[in-house]
């Protein structure tokens, strides 16, 4: 099940991408839109999203990121290092045959995509994130604001060795079912899909990659980097009822972004677009509507 249920016309293809062998669910069309997904997820969180977009008369596409599900899993905290994520989606466009792409990311995956217009503007046509606040905006927190401190405490509890992973293990990955249904609304998510998202997690070294993200990124945490304005059109989507990220860090976001909006979703937790797919799908549409596949070049 590691794939997961097979939709019509949705494919699942693995190529070296980066140096690692990546894994990747694919379907429709079009102008290219890469959906990055974030913690503990994979691919498999666009669900809703892939058969959507692709009937609006796109190319998407949901990797498993670096160290996820069935994408290689190298050792080590270095190897998840920001420059490496950001590499990973830069070298599957070029993969994919494309000289641009579409960039969502939600949580982690959100992470990636600021990081990854700023670096490679020339790659990004659009930009749309789901509850992941700009860098800047989440390190001014961190050092600032005590409410976001301690809805972060686990960012601190992922950096001691081994443990988060025996706690994620307990239970047959009991805390894995109780963040995605004990935060979502009833209904949300089904057995079957519960039983997904435990599987990909018990993939062999899944977990301490996954968690390696964190790991790295406290290393990074320490050392300033400049953050080029992003001039990308961008598409910010908040649920408001997100546990682990306050509200509040979406304010002043138009410092670090030339070209913003925001579309709020009330009475929603952090897993935005698999609680509320449609309003996520419409609001994707409706930001992508004049992409279009740019004509032949001479």
């Amino acid at each position: 099940m590691a794939e997961t249920a097979e939709a019509p016309g949705l494919t699942h293809h693995y190529e070296t991408v980066n140096g690692i062998r990546m894994h990747w669910a694919e379907q429709g069309r079009g102008p290219l839109v890469l959906l990055l997904h974030g913690f503990p997820e994979f691919w498999y969180s666009w669900r809703h999203q892939l058969p959507a977009l692709a009937a609006a008369g796109f190319r998407a596409v949901a990797p498993d990121q670096r160290g996820y599900n069935l994408t290689e899993k190298p050792a080590g905290i270095g190897a998840y290092a920001s420059e490496y994520l950001v590499e990973d989606v830069a070298d599957l466009i070029r993969k994919l045959g494309e000289e641009q792409a579409v960039i969502v990311g939600h949580d982690w995956g959100g992470g990636v995509a600021w990081l990854f217009a700023m670096r490679h503007p020339e790659l990004t046509r659009r930009l749309a994130v789901l509850n992941c606040p700009h860098p800047a905006a989440m390190q001014h927190a961190l050092r600032r604001n005590p409410r976001q401190m301690l809805r972060s405490w686990y960012m601190l509890y992922f950096q001691i060795p081994k443990l988060p992973e025996l706690g994620f293990r307990a239970g047959n990955y009991r805390s894995i079912e109780r963040a995605l249904r004990g935060w979502a609304r009833p209904g949300t998510f089904s057995d079957d899909e519960i039983r997904a998202y435990k599987e990909a997690a018990a993939q062999p070294g899944a977990l301490t990659a996954a968690i390696n993200w964190y790991r790295a990124a406290a290393r990074e945490f320490r050392r300033e980097r400049p953050m080029p304005l992003i001039e990308t059109p961008t598409l910010l989507i908040w649920a408001t009822n997100d546990r682990a990220l306050g509200v509040e860090l979406t304010h002043g976001m138009e410092r670090w972004v030339g070209d913003l909006r925001i579309r709020y979703i009330p009475r929603t937790s952090h897993w935005v677009q698999q609680e509320q797919p449609g309003l996520v799908n419409r609001y994707l549409r409706e930001f992508l509507s004049d992409v279009r596949i740019a004509p032949p070049s001479g």
